[in-house]
């Protein structure tokens, strides 16, 4: 637990008053937060294929994230995709609070320099202050055992950030530390 504590004090005590000196906030609470970030894995054809993918990926994500993964299910028929409704198709998990740090921390300082020939992650946001990082390979986590992977799988990783704007969100991220590849003009 003291992990996650040292980046929650982090941004209390670094992240508050530098995002506050950059953007001229008048309160703390005008501040962006990190409210969530949601880790989604896509399977697709993999899932309709092999049922039992979907539980292969389940006890990993929930293994990578310390939390419970859920799958995800379709929401309507589609025959040319083999595709039944509430058929699942992916496994999604949300992190907030604790886990989000600490899970974030593990992202940052672990898995990210984990990936071969890793120049930084595109500085690419939603618009709304948000942000999504695909990743292609499961295996850069440690928590993942090699020996036992039948299938390479990828997944997104949202950040779900209070931010207004771009700017703010993309400010608010590289102050927790992600890697982005080229440094935006603030």
């Amino acid at each position: 637990m003291s992990n996650t504590a040292s980046l929650k004090n982090e941004y209390k005590e670094r992240i508050v008053p530098a995002l506050t000196e950059q953007f001229g906030y008048k309160s703390r609470m005008q501040v962006p937060v990190l409210k969530k970030i949601v880790i989604n894995m896509g399977l697709g054809k993999l899932a309709t294929a092999d049922k039992k993918i979907i539980d292969v990926a389940i006890s990993e994500l929930s293994a990578i994230t310390g939390q419970k993964a859920v799958a995800t299910v379709s929401k309507k028929d589609i025959s040319n995709f083999k595709l039944r409704k509430k058929m699942p198709i992916g496994v999604m998990v949300t992190l907030r609070r604790e886990q989000m740090y600490e899970f974030l921390e593990r992202l940052v300082r672990i898995a990210l320099p984990r990936i071969r020939d890793f120049k930084g992650i595109d500085s690419k946001l939603d618009g709304r202050g948000n942000y999504t990082l695909g990743i292609s390979e499961q295996i850069i986590f440690p928590e993942i055992n090699l020996d036992s992977i039948t299938k390479i799988l990828g997944m997104n990783i949202t950040f779900v950030t209070s931010a207004q704007t771009d700017e703010e969100g993309y400010a608010l991220l590289k102050e927790f530390g992600l890697p982005f590849k080229n440094a935006k003009k603030a």
